[in-house]
């Protein structure tokens, strides 16, 4: 697979909802467990559930910070607070 396509799936990776992400890399996980495919498939699966992976843990990372950042104002409305500077700067990494 070229550099050129690894790029494309990539990018198509990083704008799947999570729920379609996360399908997706258990079908490659199951795929993988059979022992049935070939080196070379096995490879290009394991490098697809890795970028998958990684746009789920992205996902959820976002998710975990705007819950934390979720609070009550003192009339009872949901707002939001601003986002400690510490994880501000470990999502940029």
């Amino acid at each position: 697979m070229s550099k050129a396509v690894k790029a494309v799936d990539a990018a198509k990776a990083d704008h799947l909802p999570f729920e379609e992400a996360l399908k997706k890399l258990e079908t490659i996980v199951e795929t993988m467990e059979s022992g049935e495919l070939p080196l070379e498939t096995m490879l290009a699966r394991f490098e697809e559930g890795t970028r998958l992976a990684r746009v789920c843990q992205a996902k959820l990372a976002d998710a975990e910070l705007k819950i934390q950042q979720l609070e009550s104002k003192t009339d009872g409305e949901p707002g939001l607070k601003p986002a400690p500077a510490e994880l501000v700067a470990e999502e940029a990494n």
